[in-house]
Protein backbone atom coordinates (compact mmCIF):
# COMPACT_ATOMS: atom_id res chain seq x y z
CA UNK A 1 0.00 0.00 0.00
CA UNK A 2 2.79 2.41 0.91
CA UNK A 3 4.57 1.65 -2.37
CA UNK A 4 1.38 2.52 -4.32
CA UNK A 5 1.05 5.86 -2.52
CA UNK A 6 4.72 6.73 -3.20
CA UNK A 7 4.33 5.68 -6.83
CA UNK A 8 1.22 7.86 -7.24
CA UNK A 9 3.05 10.79 -5.65
CA UNK A 10 5.91 10.46 -8.16
CA UNK A 11 3.49 10.41 -11.08
CA UNK A 12 1.78 13.55 -9.85
CA UNK A 13 5.05 15.44 -9.39
CA UNK A 14 6.14 14.52 -12.91
CA UNK A 15 2.99 15.77 -14.63
CA UNK A 16 2.81 18.88 -12.43
CA UNK A 17 6.26 20.14 -13.39
CA UNK A 18 6.27 23.83 -14.25
CA UNK A 19 6.44 24.79 -17.92
CA UNK A 20 8.31 27.81 -19.18
CA UNK A 21 6.34 30.47 -21.03
CA UNK A 22 6.54 29.47 -24.71
CA UNK A 23 6.11 33.08 -25.79
CA UNK A 24 9.52 34.05 -24.38
CA UNK A 25 12.15 33.95 -27.11
CA UNK A 26 15.86 34.69 -27.01
CA UNK A 27 17.12 38.00 -28.39
CA UNK A 28 19.64 37.93 -31.22
CA UNK A 29 23.33 38.04 -30.51
CA UNK A 30 25.11 41.07 -31.96
CA UNK A 31 24.04 42.02 -35.47
CA UNK A 32 23.70 38.46 -36.65
CA UNK A 33 20.14 37.60 -35.65
CA UNK A 34 17.13 39.79 -35.04
CA UNK A 35 14.92 39.45 -31.98
CA UNK A 36 12.25 36.80 -32.80
CA UNK A 37 9.32 38.47 -31.02
CA UNK A 38 10.34 37.99 -27.36
CA UNK A 39 7.29 39.75 -25.96
CA UNK A 40 4.60 38.13 -28.07
CA UNK A 41 1.86 36.61 -25.92
CA UNK A 42 -1.02 34.85 -27.66
CA UNK A 43 -4.10 34.39 -25.50
CA UNK A 44 -6.57 31.71 -26.51
CA UNK A 45 -9.69 31.04 -24.50
CA UNK A 46 -9.62 27.40 -25.54
CA UNK A 47 -6.06 26.80 -24.33
CA UNK A 48 -4.91 25.81 -20.84
CA UNK A 49 -3.94 28.63 -18.52
CA UNK A 50 -0.36 29.51 -17.63
CA UNK A 51 1.33 26.86 -15.59
CA UNK A 52 -0.98 24.08 -16.82
CA UNK A 53 0.56 21.05 -18.42
CA UNK A 54 -0.11 20.23 -22.06
CA UNK A 55 -0.36 16.54 -22.69
CA UNK A 56 -1.52 14.48 -25.61
CA UNK A 57 -3.32 11.20 -24.97
CA UNK A 58 -1.67 10.77 -21.60
CA UNK A 59 1.88 11.45 -22.88
CA UNK A 60 4.17 13.05 -20.28
CA UNK A 61 4.65 16.82 -20.59
CA UNK A 62 7.87 17.89 -22.31
CA UNK A 63 9.59 20.81 -20.50
CA UNK A 64 10.46 23.73 -22.73
CA UNK A 65 14.20 24.08 -23.31
CA UNK A 66 15.98 27.21 -22.07
CA UNK A 67 16.11 30.14 -24.55
CA UNK A 68 18.80 29.98 -27.22
CA UNK A 69 20.91 33.07 -27.95
CA UNK A 70 22.75 31.77 -31.01
CA UNK A 71 21.96 29.60 -33.99
CA UNK A 72 23.99 26.41 -33.79
CA UNK A 73 23.46 23.04 -35.52
CA UNK A 74 21.76 20.34 -33.48
CA UNK A 75 21.78 16.54 -33.78
CA UNK A 76 19.38 15.04 -36.30
CA UNK A 77 16.01 13.94 -34.96
CA UNK A 78 16.33 10.49 -36.49
CA UNK A 79 19.62 9.93 -34.64
CA UNK A 80 18.23 10.94 -31.24
CA UNK A 81 16.71 8.40 -28.81
CA UNK A 82 12.89 8.31 -28.98
CA UNK A 83 12.64 9.62 -25.42
CA UNK A 84 14.62 12.77 -26.35
CA UNK A 85 13.08 13.56 -29.73
CA UNK A 86 10.30 15.82 -28.46
CA UNK A 87 12.75 17.94 -26.47
CA UNK A 88 15.10 18.16 -29.47
CA UNK A 89 12.09 19.02 -31.65
CA UNK A 90 11.36 22.01 -29.39
CA UNK A 91 14.97 23.18 -29.57
CA UNK A 92 14.88 23.03 -33.35
CA UNK A 93 11.68 25.10 -33.32
CA UNK A 94 13.59 27.73 -31.32
CA UNK A 95 16.26 27.91 -34.04
CA UNK A 96 13.55 28.44 -36.65
CA UNK A 97 12.15 31.38 -34.67
CA UNK A 98 15.22 33.49 -35.41
CA UNK A 99 14.68 35.94 -38.24
CA UNK A 100 17.19 37.31 -40.72
CA UNK A 101 17.60 40.04 -43.31
CA UNK A 102 17.19 38.27 -46.66
CA UNK A 103 17.77 41.41 -48.69
CA UNK A 104 21.48 40.94 -48.00
CA UNK A 105 22.48 37.52 -49.31
CA UNK A 106 25.87 37.41 -47.56
CA UNK A 107 24.69 38.58 -44.14
CA UNK A 108 24.38 35.70 -41.60
CA UNK A 109 24.77 33.16 -44.41
CA UNK A 110 25.82 30.34 -42.03
CA UNK A 111 22.87 30.91 -39.66
CA UNK A 112 20.44 31.10 -42.56
CA UNK A 113 21.63 27.76 -43.90
CA UNK A 114 21.33 26.13 -40.45
CA UNK A 115 17.76 27.42 -40.17
CA UNK A 116 16.93 26.21 -43.69
CA UNK A 117 18.26 22.70 -43.02
CA UNK A 118 16.40 22.62 -39.69
CA UNK A 119 13.14 23.60 -41.37
CA UNK A 120 13.59 20.88 -43.99
CA UNK A 121 14.19 18.33 -41.25
CA UNK A 122 11.04 19.43 -39.40
CA UNK A 123 9.02 19.00 -42.59
CA UNK A 124 10.35 15.46 -43.07
CA UNK A 125 9.74 14.62 -39.42
CA UNK A 126 6.13 15.88 -39.54
CA UNK A 127 5.42 14.17 -42.84
CA UNK A 128 6.87 10.81 -41.79
CA UNK A 129 4.71 10.56 -38.66
CA UNK A 130 7.46 8.47 -37.09
CA UNK A 131 6.75 9.93 -33.67
CA UNK A 132 3.53 11.23 -32.13
CA UNK A 133 3.85 15.01 -31.67
CA UNK A 134 2.72 16.13 -28.25
CA UNK A 135 0.29 19.00 -27.80
CA UNK A 136 2.91 21.39 -26.49
CA UNK A 137 5.10 20.67 -29.52
CA UNK A 138 2.17 21.40 -31.81
CA UNK A 139 1.53 24.69 -30.04
CA UNK A 140 5.18 25.72 -30.27
CA UNK A 141 5.30 24.73 -33.94
CA UNK A 142 2.28 26.91 -34.81
CA UNK A 143 3.86 29.78 -32.87
CA UNK A 144 7.08 29.37 -34.85
CA UNK A 145 5.16 29.31 -38.13
CA UNK A 146 3.31 32.47 -37.13
CA UNK A 147 6.54 34.29 -36.24
CA UNK A 148 7.90 33.55 -39.71
CA UNK A 149 4.90 34.12 -41.98
CA UNK A 150 2.84 36.76 -40.16
CA UNK A 151 4.74 39.89 -41.10
CA UNK A 152 4.18 43.30 -42.63
CA UNK A 153 4.05 42.88 -46.38
CA UNK A 154 6.27 45.25 -48.39
CA UNK A 155 4.42 48.16 -50.03
CA UNK A 156 3.21 47.67 -53.58
CA UNK A 157 5.34 49.17 -56.34
CA UNK A 158 2.92 52.04 -57.00
CA UNK A 159 2.74 52.84 -53.26
CA UNK A 160 6.53 52.84 -52.89
CA UNK A 161 7.16 55.15 -55.85
CA UNK A 162 4.13 57.39 -55.53
CA UNK A 163 3.12 56.65 -59.11
CA UNK A 164 -0.46 56.18 -60.23
CA UNK A 165 -1.49 52.55 -59.88
CA UNK A 166 -1.17 50.75 -63.20
CA UNK A 167 -3.01 47.75 -64.53
CA UNK A 168 -2.04 44.73 -62.33
CA UNK A 169 -1.85 42.58 -65.48
CA UNK A 170 0.96 44.80 -66.80
CA UNK A 171 3.02 44.92 -63.59
CA UNK A 172 6.10 42.77 -63.13
CA UNK A 173 5.73 39.89 -60.69
CA UNK A 174 7.31 40.62 -57.29
CA UNK A 175 9.62 37.93 -55.89
CA UNK A 176 10.11 37.94 -52.12
CA UNK A 177 13.83 37.48 -51.28
CA UNK A 178 12.90 35.49 -48.14
CA UNK A 179 10.83 32.98 -50.13
CA UNK A 180 13.41 30.11 -50.01
CA UNK A 181 12.82 29.98 -46.23
CA UNK A 182 9.14 30.98 -46.23
CA UNK A 183 8.35 28.19 -48.67
CA UNK A 184 9.62 25.55 -46.24
CA UNK A 185 7.63 27.12 -43.38
CA UNK A 186 4.47 27.00 -45.52
CA UNK A 187 5.29 23.40 -46.45
CA UNK A 188 5.53 22.53 -42.76
CA UNK A 189 2.14 24.13 -42.05
CA UNK A 190 0.57 22.29 -44.99
CA UNK A 191 2.00 18.92 -43.85
CA UNK A 192 0.70 19.54 -40.35
CA UNK A 193 -2.81 20.41 -41.57
CA UNK A 194 -3.17 17.46 -43.99
CA UNK A 195 -1.46 14.87 -41.78
CA UNK A 196 -3.73 12.03 -40.71
CA UNK A 197 -1.95 12.11 -37.32
CA UNK A 198 -3.15 15.67 -36.66
CA UNK A 199 -6.06 15.61 -34.22
CA UNK A 200 -8.56 18.29 -35.29
CA UNK A 201 -9.79 18.80 -31.73
CA UNK A 202 -6.26 19.63 -30.61
CA UNK A 203 -5.17 21.54 -33.72
CA UNK A 204 -8.19 23.90 -33.69
CA UNK A 205 -6.87 25.35 -30.41
CA UNK A 206 -3.87 26.75 -32.28
CA UNK A 207 -5.24 27.14 -35.81
CA UNK A 208 -8.02 29.36 -34.49
CA UNK A 209 -9.97 32.33 -35.87
CA UNK A 210 -7.12 34.72 -35.18
CA UNK A 211 -4.67 32.48 -37.07
CA UNK A 212 -7.04 32.10 -40.05
CA UNK A 213 -7.65 35.86 -40.21
CA UNK A 214 -3.91 36.57 -40.33
CA UNK A 215 -3.54 33.89 -42.99
CA UNK A 216 -6.18 35.65 -45.11
CA UNK A 217 -4.36 38.98 -44.75
CA UNK A 218 -1.33 37.38 -46.42
CA UNK A 219 -3.31 36.86 -49.64
CA UNK A 220 -2.44 40.49 -50.41
CA UNK A 221 1.18 39.38 -50.98
CA UNK A 222 2.46 40.35 -54.41
CA UNK A 223 4.49 37.15 -54.64
CA UNK A 224 2.33 34.74 -56.64
CA UNK A 225 4.23 31.74 -55.19
CA UNK A 226 3.14 32.67 -51.68
CA UNK A 227 -0.48 33.13 -52.74
CA UNK A 228 -0.50 29.67 -54.35
CA UNK A 229 0.68 28.07 -51.10
CA UNK A 230 -1.85 30.09 -49.09
CA UNK A 231 -4.63 28.98 -51.43
CA UNK A 232 -3.79 25.30 -50.90
CA UNK A 233 -3.42 25.64 -47.12
CA UNK A 234 -6.65 27.64 -46.61
CA UNK A 235 -8.58 25.16 -48.76
CA UNK A 236 -7.26 22.28 -46.64
CA UNK A 237 -8.13 24.13 -43.41
CA UNK A 238 -11.66 24.74 -44.72
CA UNK A 239 -12.01 21.05 -45.52
CA UNK A 240 -10.61 19.74 -42.24
CA UNK A 241 -11.89 22.27 -39.68
CA UNK A 242 -15.66 22.39 -40.12
CA UNK A 243 -16.00 24.77 -37.18
CA UNK A 244 -14.09 27.44 -39.14
CA UNK A 245 -16.15 27.28 -42.33
CA UNK A 246 -18.72 30.06 -41.63
CA UNK A 247 -15.96 32.30 -40.28
CA UNK A 248 -13.76 31.79 -43.37
CA UNK A 249 -16.65 32.59 -45.73
CA UNK A 250 -17.49 35.73 -43.78
CA UNK A 251 -13.86 36.87 -43.66
CA UNK A 252 -13.49 36.41 -47.45
CA UNK A 253 -16.74 38.33 -47.87
CA UNK A 254 -15.27 41.26 -45.91
CA UNK A 255 -12.11 41.24 -48.06
CA UNK A 256 -14.28 41.49 -51.18
CA UNK A 257 -16.27 44.40 -49.72
CA UNK A 258 -13.09 46.33 -48.95
CA UNK A 259 -11.74 45.60 -52.43
CA UNK A 260 -14.94 46.62 -54.26
CA UNK A 261 -15.92 49.73 -52.34
CA UNK A 262 -12.62 51.07 -51.01
CA UNK A 263 -9.29 50.05 -52.51
CA UNK A 264 -9.88 48.21 -55.83
CA UNK A 265 -6.48 46.71 -55.10
CA UNK A 266 -5.87 43.30 -53.58
CA UNK A 267 -3.42 40.80 -54.98
CA UNK A 268 -5.18 37.57 -53.99
CA UNK A 269 -8.74 38.04 -55.26
CA UNK A 270 -8.23 35.37 -57.94
CA UNK A 271 -6.87 32.82 -55.46
CA UNK A 272 -9.73 33.49 -52.99
CA UNK A 273 -12.23 33.00 -55.82
CA UNK A 274 -10.57 29.68 -56.71
CA UNK A 275 -11.13 28.50 -53.15
CA UNK A 276 -14.74 29.71 -53.28
CA UNK A 277 -15.25 27.85 -56.56
CA UNK A 278 -14.58 24.56 -54.76
CA UNK A 279 -16.71 25.64 -51.78
CA UNK A 280 -19.69 26.63 -53.96
CA UNK A 281 -19.37 23.34 -55.83
CA UNK A 282 -20.05 21.57 -52.53
CA UNK A 283 -23.12 23.62 -51.54
CA UNK A 284 -26.19 21.49 -50.89
CA UNK A 285 -29.36 22.06 -52.92
CA UNK A 286 -31.62 23.90 -52.23
CA UNK A 287 -29.08 26.56 -51.32
CA UNK A 288 -29.25 28.47 -48.07
CA UNK A 289 -30.34 32.10 -48.15
CA UNK A 290 -26.91 33.03 -46.77
CA UNK A 291 -25.23 31.71 -49.93
CA UNK A 292 -27.64 33.55 -52.24
CA UNK A 293 -26.96 36.80 -50.38
CA UNK A 294 -23.24 36.19 -50.85
CA UNK A 295 -23.84 35.94 -54.62
CA UNK A 296 -25.83 39.20 -54.72
CA UNK A 297 -23.77 41.26 -52.30
CA UNK A 298 -20.21 40.12 -53.02
CA UNK A 299 -19.75 38.07 -56.20
CA UNK A 300 -21.90 40.10 -58.62
CA UNK A 301 -20.44 43.47 -57.46
CA UNK A 302 -16.95 42.06 -58.18
CA UNK A 303 -17.77 42.90 -61.82
CA UNK A 304 -17.44 46.58 -60.94
CA UNK A 305 -13.67 47.08 -60.27
CA UNK A 306 -11.45 48.02 -63.18
CA UNK A 307 -8.87 45.18 -62.76
CA UNK A 308 -11.53 42.49 -63.29
CA UNK A 309 -9.43 40.97 -66.07
CA UNK A 310 -7.02 39.57 -63.46
CA UNK A 311 -9.66 37.41 -61.76
CA UNK A 312 -12.56 37.25 -64.23
CA UNK A 313 -12.04 33.59 -65.13
CA UNK A 314 -12.34 32.51 -61.48
CA UNK A 315 -15.27 34.88 -60.87
CA UNK A 316 -17.14 33.58 -63.91
CA UNK A 317 -16.66 29.99 -62.70
CA UNK A 318 -18.19 30.86 -59.30
CA UNK A 319 -21.15 32.64 -60.93
CA UNK A 320 -21.87 29.71 -63.27
CA UNK A 321 -21.75 27.29 -60.33
CA UNK A 322 -24.60 29.21 -58.69
CA UNK A 323 -26.74 29.20 -61.86
CA UNK A 324 -26.12 25.50 -62.48
CA UNK A 325 -27.15 24.64 -58.92
CA UNK A 326 -30.25 26.86 -58.99
CA UNK A 327 -31.48 27.92 -62.45
CA UNK A 328 -33.81 30.49 -60.85
CA UNK A 329 -30.74 32.62 -60.06
CA UNK A 330 -30.14 33.23 -63.78
CA UNK A 331 -32.39 36.31 -63.80
CA UNK A 332 -30.53 37.74 -60.77
CA UNK A 333 -27.13 37.15 -62.38
CA UNK A 334 -28.10 38.60 -65.79
CA UNK A 335 -29.58 41.73 -64.22
CA UNK A 336 -26.42 42.03 -62.12
CA UNK A 337 -24.25 41.87 -65.25
CA UNK A 338 -26.40 44.55 -66.92
CA UNK A 339 -26.08 46.76 -63.83
CA UNK A 340 -22.27 46.74 -64.01
CA UNK A 341 -22.00 46.60 -67.81
CA UNK A 342 -18.97 48.67 -68.92
CA UNK A 343 -19.62 51.82 -70.95
CA UNK A 344 -16.16 52.70 -72.28
CA UNK A 345 -13.96 49.65 -71.63
CA UNK A 346 -14.24 47.40 -74.69
CA UNK A 347 -11.94 44.63 -73.37
CA UNK A 348 -14.05 44.38 -70.24
CA UNK A 349 -17.17 44.26 -72.43
CA UNK A 350 -15.77 41.25 -74.29
CA UNK A 351 -15.27 39.48 -70.93
CA UNK A 352 -18.87 40.22 -69.95
CA UNK A 353 -20.17 38.81 -73.23
CA UNK A 354 -18.18 35.60 -72.71
CA UNK A 355 -19.62 35.22 -69.21
CA UNK A 356 -23.11 36.05 -70.46
CA UNK A 357 -22.93 33.20 -72.97
CA UNK A 358 -22.06 30.73 -70.20
CA UNK A 359 -24.92 32.02 -68.04
CA UNK A 360 -27.42 31.80 -70.92
CA UNK A 361 -26.27 28.25 -71.61
CA UNK A 362 -27.43 27.30 -68.10
CA UNK A 363 -30.64 29.38 -68.29
CA UNK A 364 -34.14 28.05 -68.87
CA UNK A 365 -36.78 29.79 -70.96
CA UNK A 366 -38.92 30.98 -68.03
CA UNK A 367 -35.95 32.74 -66.43
CA UNK A 368 -34.89 34.38 -69.70
CA UNK A 369 -38.37 35.81 -70.18
CA UNK A 370 -38.01 37.81 -66.96
CA UNK A 371 -35.02 39.77 -68.19
CA UNK A 372 -34.93 39.42 -71.99
CA UNK A 373 -36.09 42.97 -72.78
CA UNK A 374 -33.24 44.83 -70.99
CA UNK A 375 -30.81 42.05 -71.97
CA UNK A 376 -31.43 42.26 -75.73
CA UNK A 377 -31.46 46.05 -75.65
CA UNK A 378 -27.88 45.77 -74.38
CA UNK A 379 -27.10 43.13 -77.00
CA UNK A 380 -28.42 45.50 -79.68
CA UNK A 381 -26.03 48.22 -78.46
CA UNK A 382 -23.16 45.72 -78.60
CA UNK A 383 -24.12 44.73 -82.16
CA UNK A 384 -23.57 48.32 -83.30
CA UNK A 385 -20.31 48.75 -81.38
CA UNK A 386 -17.56 50.31 -83.48
CA UNK A 387 -15.06 48.06 -81.68
CA UNK A 388 -15.07 45.00 -83.92
CA UNK A 389 -14.20 42.56 -81.09
CA UNK A 390 -17.33 43.54 -79.15
CA UNK A 391 -19.61 43.29 -82.20
CA UNK A 392 -18.00 40.01 -83.27
CA UNK A 393 -18.24 38.47 -79.77
CA UNK A 394 -21.93 39.26 -79.39
CA UNK A 395 -22.67 37.76 -82.81
CA UNK A 396 -20.97 34.54 -81.69
CA UNK A 397 -23.91 34.04 -79.29
CA UNK A 398 -25.87 32.75 -82.31
CA UNK A 399 -23.34 29.90 -82.69
CA UNK A 400 -24.66 28.39 -79.44
CA UNK A 401 -27.52 25.98 -80.09
CA UNK A 402 -29.13 26.38 -76.66
CA UNK A 403 -29.11 30.19 -76.92
CA UNK A 404 -30.53 30.03 -80.44
CA UNK A 405 -33.36 27.79 -79.18
CA UNK A 406 -34.12 30.28 -76.38
CA UNK A 407 -34.16 33.15 -78.88
CA UNK A 408 -36.37 31.18 -81.26
CA UNK A 409 -38.95 30.53 -78.53
CA UNK A 410 -39.05 34.24 -77.69
CA UNK A 411 -38.50 35.68 -81.16
CA UNK A 412 -41.73 37.73 -81.08
CA UNK A 413 -40.15 39.93 -78.41
CA UNK A 414 -36.45 39.65 -79.27
CA UNK A 415 -36.40 40.28 -83.04
CA UNK A 416 -38.17 43.68 -82.90
CA UNK A 417 -35.61 44.80 -80.29
CA UNK A 418 -32.48 43.90 -82.28
CA UNK A 419 -33.75 44.17 -85.88
CA UNK A 420 -32.66 47.78 -86.33
CA UNK A 421 -29.15 46.98 -85.04
CA UNK A 422 -28.85 44.08 -87.51
CA UNK A 423 -29.99 46.25 -90.42
CA UNK A 424 -27.54 49.02 -89.58
CA UNK A 425 -24.67 46.50 -89.42
CA UNK A 426 -25.50 45.03 -92.83
CA UNK A 427 -25.58 48.51 -94.36
CA UNK A 428 -22.73 50.39 -92.76
CA UNK A 429 -20.46 48.43 -90.37
CA UNK A 430 -16.83 48.98 -91.33
CA UNK A 431 -15.58 45.48 -90.40
CA UNK A 432 -16.11 42.75 -93.01
CA UNK A 433 -16.18 39.89 -90.45
CA UNK A 434 -18.91 41.64 -88.45
CA UNK A 435 -20.79 42.36 -91.69
CA UNK A 436 -20.67 38.67 -92.71
CA UNK A 437 -21.74 37.38 -89.27
CA UNK A 438 -24.64 39.84 -89.17
CA UNK A 439 -25.90 38.57 -92.54
CA UNK A 440 -25.83 35.00 -91.16
CA UNK A 441 -27.87 36.01 -88.08
CA UNK A 442 -30.30 37.91 -90.30
CA UNK A 443 -30.83 34.78 -92.47
CA UNK A 444 -31.34 32.71 -89.31
CA UNK A 445 -34.20 34.97 -88.18
CA UNK A 446 -35.67 34.96 -91.68
CA UNK A 447 -35.76 31.16 -91.55
CA UNK A 448 -37.26 31.09 -88.04
CA UNK A 449 -40.30 33.25 -88.86
CA UNK A 450 -40.56 34.85 -92.32
CA UNK A 451 -43.79 36.69 -91.46
CA UNK A 452 -42.33 38.26 -88.32
CA UNK A 453 -39.17 39.18 -90.21
CA UNK A 454 -41.19 40.90 -92.97
CA UNK A 455 -43.25 42.77 -90.37
CA UNK A 456 -40.11 43.99 -88.63
CA UNK A 457 -38.69 45.03 -91.99
CA UNK A 458 -41.84 47.04 -92.80
CA UNK A 459 -41.76 48.74 -89.41
CA UNK A 460 -38.09 49.56 -89.84
CA UNK A 461 -38.76 51.02 -93.32
CA UNK A 462 -41.64 53.10 -91.94
CA UNK A 463 -39.46 54.33 -89.10
CA UNK A 464 -36.73 55.30 -91.55
CA UNK A 465 -39.27 57.14 -93.72
CA UNK A 466 -40.49 59.09 -90.69
CA UNK A 467 -36.92 59.89 -89.71
CA UNK A 468 -36.21 61.04 -93.29
CA UNK A 469 -39.28 63.24 -93.23
CA UNK A 470 -38.25 64.80 -89.92
CA UNK A 471 -34.75 65.42 -91.29
CA UNK A 472 -36.11 67.09 -94.43
CA UNK A 473 -38.40 69.26 -92.34
CA UNK A 474 -35.49 70.28 -90.15
CA UNK A 475 -33.36 71.20 -93.17
CA UNK A 476 -36.22 73.19 -94.65
CA UNK A 477 -36.62 75.13 -91.41
CA UNK A 478 -32.93 75.95 -91.33
CA UNK A 479 -33.09 77.06 -94.99
CA UNK A 480 -35.96 79.43 -94.20
CA UNK A 481 -34.05 80.88 -91.27
CA UNK A 482 -30.95 81.35 -93.47
CA UNK A 483 -33.01 83.07 -96.18
CA UNK A 484 -34.66 85.38 -93.64
CA UNK A 485 -31.27 86.31 -92.22
CA UNK A 486 -29.93 87.02 -95.75
CA UNK A 487 -32.85 89.36 -96.51
CA UNK A 488 -32.26 91.36 -93.30
CA UNK A 489 -28.50 91.50 -93.88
Amino acid sequence: MLKKIIKGSKKYSKSDSTVRDAGSRPPGSGNTVSDPNPNVVVNHASRPGQGATNTNSGSPAVPLPPPMTTVEPLPLLRDAPVSERQYLFLRKLQICCFQFDFNDVLKSAREKEIKRQTLLELVDFTQSGSSKTTEICQEEMIKMIGINIFRSLPPAFHENTGQVASDPEEEEHYLDPSWPHLQIVYELLLRYVVSSDTDTKVAKKYIDHSFVLKLLDLFDSEDIREREFLKTILHRIYGKFMVHRPFIRKAINNIFYRFIYETERYSGIGELLEILGSIINGFAVPMKEEHKLFLVRALIPLHKPKPIGVYHQQLSYCIIQFVEKDYKLADTVIRGLLKYWPLTNCQKEVLFLGELEEVLEATQCTELQRCMVPLFRQIARCLNSLHFQVAERVLFLWNNEHIVSLISLNRQVILPIIFEALERNTRSHWNQAVHGLTLNVRKMFMGMDPELFDECQREFAAKEARAQEVEEQREMTWKKLADAAAERG
